[in-house]
């Protein structure tokens, strides 16, 4: 499960982009609180703080403490140039609420005979998009490919999910990863079709 985040936070007395320009100045980026049934709040967080969050590679599927409040990031804004973050909105969750996720994916290759043969992961989606309790957000899922063939397609019907978690995409049966043969297996299988029509 992701680890909760904390971020110490000021509230915000000006908007505008002139106030914003001079925060980004003094190392701070603007942000804001919203949702919960509650007005948002303009907030700045320290740059050199968030740049740390940011760096842990969980940033967007753990929930994160800002004074006391429990947010779950949902957006962060970057310098096209200089590839800061300029502005993070956070969404204001409840202990328990359900919460939409992105959830990176490990595959485990052993047991696969079309890995073994040589066979080529054609990965679809590094991360599954889920639904769950923002007290158990999982770090990763991992996905076996036991019995998997060259050919064969893993869909979301068939990986078992972490307690609790359910797809956001429910109206498909979506193809997470393929199979495929590797490119020297299958220029022999098209020399071996020439030489017999020839």
């Amino acid at each position: 499960m992701s680890d909760m985040l904390e971020l110490s936070a000021e509230t915000r007395d000006r908007v505008g982009k002139g106030a914003s320009r001079s925060l980004r100045r003094e190392g701070r980026v603007p942000a804001v609180i919203y949702g919960n049934k509650e007005e948002p709040k303009g907030i700045h967080v320290s740059e050199r703080e968030l740049h740390k969050l940011l760096m842990t590679g969980h940033f967007f599927n753990s929930v994160v403490m800002i004074n006391g409040e429990r947010t779950l990031p949902k957006d962060v804004a970057f310098d096209p140039v200089s590839d800061r973050p300029v502005h993070v909105d956070f969404l204001r969750i409840s202990e328990h609420a359900k919460v939409h996720v992105e959830v990176p994916i490990i595959f485990d290759e052993a047991g696969s005979p079309g890995i073994k043969r040589g066979g080529v992961l054609n990965i679809v989606r590094h991360e599954l998009e889920l639904v769950v309790d923002a007290a158990n957000i999982p770090d990763e899922v991992k996905i076996s490919l036991a019995g998997l063939d060259v050919g064969d397609s893993l869909h979301i019907s068939a990986v078992k999910l972490p307690e609790g978690a359910t797809p956001a995409i429910t109206d498909r049966d979506f193809t997470i990863a393929t199979i495929v043969a590797p490119s020297s297996l299958k220029s022999e299988e098209g020399d071996n079709e020439t030489a017999a029509e020839g």
